[in-house]
């Protein structure tokens, strides 16, 4: 191999047109499926008000038993998006202006922002620094009177430290929402994540491990929170009188819908969960034994006791170590390697950091979301006193800043000779990363 490197005009480990493979879990089961969906000409069968066609068609009702079966939980509520079934767990739990909501800087903005919709306040912890769910000690000095809930988020596929946090929230009475889009078949201690807090959110968003495009799947053991649930899902404010509902507190429903097409897809994706988490599994454990001796090179620890399904992979860099930047360090693996088949345009995926952390954001920074006078952050209801700042959460500003790699060349479909290629650019920069200087 070449040791010059490809971007000071060497050759590249991979060629640029030798494009790493789509991840494509959709198959001919799907389409028959979907087949069967259109023959029977229901494409959805949903009534807002209090009839027997509530609860949706004949494919949502199956997909939500079947989904229900497989991870142990008693109920399974299907919805349009994961951000729809964070706003209504938010709704579900009686949370209302003047609340606050612990919640995490390291994710999809919703799993921050879902308070606002029902006028609660989120309060950032930080993450740990290894495992980058929320910090169990960050989460207990967050708590005030005002907590009502934390939403935890099973980062990159690894479930939360359930332990610490469930405990911290039965201490002081408070709700735990388990945001487990990246998570589906990781696993704390035996329970599959999604089913460790009160509520649990997953995802069917495009690029997750099984998809219908887009889609949620909100499950709970509580039969009063998964009517709730249920309600605000569709137009609860037009059932609750004909269902004999009497705690009508944010009862006020939206159409979260899924349809009869995304059900059906949804189901023969849920047979395949196993198969393509485990091959993530694998892969991912490939490139961390492979980059091992690497000294500032830190392949993803696996808490113990738990399962990690990889939603994407992210390293841990040491400048200090390695001598070069990250940035510099990244462009240059991404020079050696080539794009992904049906994402060209984005070039190598492989980046450094995740995402800024979400209180930068100008909605936090400025303390502006509904309406022009600062609403929730600023209102008669709320009592408490909100700072959002650059320091605030130090360990997730130094993994967006300095410390973390991501990668998505890791998901089922990549061969040992693709994931080769990926170990092979790392090596080769890493080897000649005095060129980098």
């Amino acid at each position: 191999m070449e040791k010059k490197l490809a971007i000071n005009g060497g050759t590249p480990v991979r060629a640029k047109d030798n494009l790493f493979p789509a991840y494509l879990p959709i198959g001919v089961e799907e389409k028959d499926a979907v087949n069967r969906v259109r023959d029977s000409g229901v494409l959805s069968r949903y009534v807002g008000c209090w009839d027997p066609d509530f609860y949706g068609g004949p494919e949502v009702q199956a997909f939500e038993r079947e989904w229900a079966s497989f991870f142990g939980v008693k109920h399974a509520i299907a919805m349009n998006s994961a951000t729809s079934g964070l706003q209504a767990a938010i709704g579900a739990l009686g949370i209302e202006p003047g609340d606050e909501v612990i919640v995490t800087p390291y994710s999809m903005v919703i799993s921050a922002t879902a308070p606002l919709f029902y006028g609660a306040v989120p309060v950032f912890a930080d993450v740990e620094s290894e495992y980058f769910c929320l910090d169990p000690i960050a989460v207990e000095k967050a708590i005030t009177p005002r907590t009502k809930a934390i939403i935890v988020v099973d980062i990159f596929g690894l479930p939360y430290d359930a332990d610490a946090i469930n405990a911290i929230a039965r201490k002081h009475n408070i709700a735990v929402i388990e945001d487990a889009a990246q998570a589906p078949y990781a696993k704390y201690k035996g329970k599959f994540a999604g089913t460790l807090g009160d509520i649990g959110v997953y995802s069917l968003n495009y690029h997750k491990h099984i998809h219908t495009g887009e889609g949620s799947l909100v499950v709970t053991n509580d039969d009063r929170l998964a009517e709730r649930l249920q309600l605000i899902r569709n137009h609860a404010e037009a059932v609750v009188e004909g269902k004999e509902v009497t705690d009508i507190v944010n009862m006020v429903g939206y159409n979260f819908r899924l349809t009869e097409l995304q059900a059906a897809i949804g189901r023969e994706q849920l047979k395949k969960l196993p198969k393509l988490a485990e091959e993530r599994i694998k892969n991912c454990e490939y490139i961390s034994e492979h980059l091992r001796d690497l000294p500032g090179i830190q392949a993803p620890k696996v808490r113990l006791d738990a399962t990690h399904v990889y939603y994407m992979q992210a390293v841990l860099f040491d400048e200090a170590i390695v001598g070069v930047s990250r940035e510099r360090f990244v462009q240059a693996v991404a020079a050696e390697l080539s794009p992904t088949e049906k994402q060209e345009w984005e070039g190598t995926l492989i980046s450094g950091g995740y995402v800024k952390p979400i209180y930068l954001m100008p909605i936090f920074r400025d303390q502006i979301a509904f309406g022009s006078k600062g609403f929730p952050f600023k209102s008669e209801f709320y009592k408490g006193e909100t700072h959002y700042e650059k320091g605030m959460c130090p360990v997730v500003e130094s993994l967006f800043e300095k410390k973390m790699i991501t990668h998505d060349m890791m998901r089922p479909g990549m061969t040992t000779a693709d994931l080769d290629d990926v170990v092979a650019a790392f090596h080769k920069v890493y080897d000649n990363r005095n060129e980098l200087k």
